[in-house]
């Protein structure tokens, strides 16, 4: 009896090692909630995420490096929207690229937070199975689709894209799933359709056995996915710190969309330094079609928001309506006409340097 009762007291001091280990580690329990801005002389982070929506971010990271020699802030990548949030929430990063109906939410719910730009326009497809006979959205009748979760633009699109075909959503199953895993689940046909940001979707088309039943840009022109928003604290104690970041972010969409030689560029040194992923998924979906993902135009319109948060009411996304001046901030918004692309000047058919 006193040889179990012992092995429960060790096996619990092991199991408290373990939690907090985790915890400080991976979850930032033990980190600042309120990251340190720039009057400090510190970089704060974002949060982001491997896929397209939020290239803006690394690419600002980067051209910021290469043409003033450092970055005003440090990207903090993070697998997937869960640990996003989380660490947005604590704190640990006082601004994020994120979800805009997550957004909404959070805001519903009381999180102090405010939409400050968009990342993209478009940059999602659907995608089927090459062998199915899935070649309208009507065929997706009693079949399985999976999205990225409850909170994404992707299954909004999906409730938007059944009333048009006059279906409801008892017509098809959704199913949760990480963007990463999809791929996979189609090739085996667990599935009969995924859609989520890229590049995963092009990874299908890559590797063979994916078609494309739609692009967003086609069926929802100027889709918005992600946004960022920033903390409310973090706004009122360094208003200057944030112009800056929209700043930058609208100056390297704009070179994003200058030329294909800029996106070539990009889809290298970011593959390289910040998503961990070949260059070539990347060089895919910023070239097969060029619009497939855009960088320009990302002020913040009402009417873009209205009918997403009519969208987000429907699917049970948000409780209530929302008010579009609560949640976002328009007044860091630079006129479009006035955004000049970033002076850098590309690889030049040079090696990618490292990330400083």
């Amino acid at each position: 009896m006193k040889l179990l009762g012992t092995t429960f007291i060790c096996g619990a001091l092991w199991l408290a090692l373990i939690t907090t280990m985790h915890g400080s580690l991976n979850l930032k329990w033990f980190a600042p909630k309120v990251a340190s801005t720039s009057k400090t002389g510190d970089k704060f982070r974002i949060g982001f995420l491997p896929v397209t929506c939020h290239l803006t971010c690394p690419v600002t990271d980067f051209i910021n490096q290469q043409v003033e020699g450092q970055s005003t802030f440090e990207p903090v990548r993070f697998s997937g929207w869960p640990e996003l949030k989380e660490a947005f929430l604590s704190g640990y990063t006082p601004a994020t690229f994120i979800l805009a109906p997550m957004a909404m939410a959070l805001r519903e719910q009381g999180v102090p937070l405010k939409i400050v730009y968009l990342g993209h326009r478009d940059g999602t497809a659907m995608m089927v199975h090459k062998d199915s006979q899935i070649f309208r959205f009507e065929d997706l009748r009693g079949k399985k689709i999976a999205v990225p979760n409850r909170y994404s633009n992707q299954r909004l699109l999906i409730f938007r894209a059944l009333k048009q075909a006059g279906m409801t959503i008892n017509d098809v199953e959704l199913v949760e799933m990480p963007p990463p895993d999809m791929p996979a689940a189609l090739y085996s046909k667990a599935v009969d359709a995924v859609t989520s940001g890229e590049p995963f979707m092009g990874q299908t088309e890559i590797d063979g056995y994916g078609r494309v039943l739609y692009l967003t840009k086609d069926v929802w022109p100027n889709f918005i996915s992600c946004v960022l928003a920033v903390r409310e604290d973090f706004i009122q104690n360094d208003r200057e710190t944030v112009q800056r970041l929209v700043d930058g972010i609208a100056s390297s969409g704009k070179w994003l969309d200058q030329t294909m030689d800029h996106r070539m560029d990009a889809a290298k040194f970011v593959a390289k330094n910040y998503y961990n992923q070949h260059p070539r998924l990347l060089e895919f979906v910023l070239s097969k079609p060029p619009d497939r993902v855009k960088y320009t135009n990302l002020a913040l319109r009402k009417a873009d928001f209205e009918e997403i948060e009519a969208l987000a009411l429907e699917a049970g996304v948000i409780q209530k309506d929302v008010i579009f001046e609560d949640y976002t901030d328009a007044s860091f918004v630079p006129d479009d006409a006035q955004v000049k692309a970033s002076s850098y000047e590309g690889l030049k058919g040079g090696e990618v340097p490292p990330r400083k």
